[in-house]
């Protein structure tokens, strides 16, 4: 009766470390060939001997797959090079700096520190991201005007300093008790648009310079990003939204993918790769939610995410959806979806190896986003 217990307990043990690791791992389905009939072993007396020999085959397969578990998470951890943290310097020009970059400074000194990009995408302001960062670490986005001038910046990684001692981290309210209360409009041509008063960020106006600070609400509203524009960026923009475009559809779609990879090396996981098969999956759902006015995972031909995946020839042993609608860029909808608990599991979600990010825009010029994450 022991050894019958204890196949009993290996056996959820085994059912466990399959559900939770074997299929990251390509194990196969150990459990699904190991049913056994409880009632039949508690009156057959002449199975003693195939309890047993079940028993070490068990015990042995749980031995194996607690050490591919092992190896995969030594894998990961030795995969990553370690990338040391530049030396922050109080800025001397403005409130804020990014690696020690300050608006107005030239793209040869930026380079000069920082090496050629790894991107350069369109953005909503009609001009480009620049965004440089070593396997995914020290990330930073930045934009240049005509004369090759630092105009605007981003970050979502400890890369913050500040002449008032906020930085990654900070609370929410330690903010706002030293800069004021965020504006509550932005003006865009003739109209002023209304900003959500308890939103997951803060956008100020400081000595010629926009900042929006973003906070990450199940991190107790502390600043998990930031983004610094001049003044003359940012009045340039007629409106809310900018003006679709091919070369905008693409740029928010790269933009999206980069912004993930730097959120998960915050979490210290495994980047993932960009996919173009599944990116044209994306692709087609976001356009089919612009044209047709509806926001959903199921389409209207009551299709599910996985059903638009396989409908397309992907196989996957693990999938995912992210979607996201009307932000104003893809550093907005990224934000936003790491505040929402369900898309931010997705986004720092172990097991998924592939990304593909779909844009499409509606009549308004607003954006649809889709994500779709999968591993083999």
């Amino acid at each position: 009766m022991r050894r019958l217990f204890l196949l009993v307990l290996l056996l959820f043990g085994l059912n466990y470390l399959w559900n939770s690791y074997g299929k990251e791992l390509g194990v196969g389905a150990i459990a699904d060939d190991l049913k056994i009939n409880i009632d039949s072993l508690l009156d057959n007396k002449e199975l003693s001997e195939l309890l047993n020999d079940l028993y070490i085959g068990i015990a042995g397969s749980i031995g194996i797959l607690e050490e591919k578990v092992e190896e995969l998470a030594e894998g990961q951890a030795s995969s990553k090079k370690e990338i040391p943290s530049p030396n922050l310097e109080s800025p001397t020009n403005q409130v804020f700096s990014i690696y020690n970059i300050e608006l107005g400074e030239s793209k040869t000194d930026i380079e000069n520190m920082l090496g050629a990009p790894k991107r350069s995408e369109m953005n909503e302001y009609g001009t480009e991201w620049h965004t440089y960062h070593e396997d995914y670490q020290n990330f930073v986005k930045v934009m240049y005007n005509d004369n090759q001038q630092v105009i605007g910046l981003y970050t979502n990684q400890d890369l913050i300093s500040s002449t008032n001692g906020i930085k990654l981290n900070s609370p929410k309210q330690t903010v706002r008790d030293t800069l004021g209360q965020p504006l509550s409009r932005l003006q865009k041509g003739l109209v002023f648009y209304q900003l959500e008063e308890d939103s997951d960020y803060d956008l100020y106006e400081l000595d010629d310079t926009f900042v929006t600070i973003f906070y990450d609400v199940h991190e107790e509203n502390t600043v998990t990003a930031i983004q610094i524009l001049t003044e003359d960026v940012e009045n340039k923009k007629k409106s809310i939204y900018s003006e679709p475009s091919e070369s905008l559809k693409e740029g928010f779609e790269l933009q999206m993918f980069d912004l993930v990879n730097a959120t998960r090396v915050n979490h210290g996981l495994q980047v993932v790769t960009w996919d173009e098969h599944v990116m044209q999956t994306a692709r087609k759902h976001s356009s089919d939610m612009a044209v047709n006015n509806y926001f959903d995972h199921t389409n209207l031909r009551g299709e599910s995410p996985f059903d638009r995946m396989e409908e397309d020839g992907i196989t996957y042993t693990l999938a995912g959806e992210n979607l996201a609608y009307g932000q104003f860029s893809s550093i907005f909808a990224h934000e936003g979806l790491m505040n929402s608990l369900g898309h931010r599991k997705n986004i720092i979600k172990s097991g998924f190896e592939y990304l593909g990010v779909g844009v499409a825009f509606n009549e308004e010029n607003q954006p649809y986003y889709t994500q779709n994450y999968y591993a083999n």
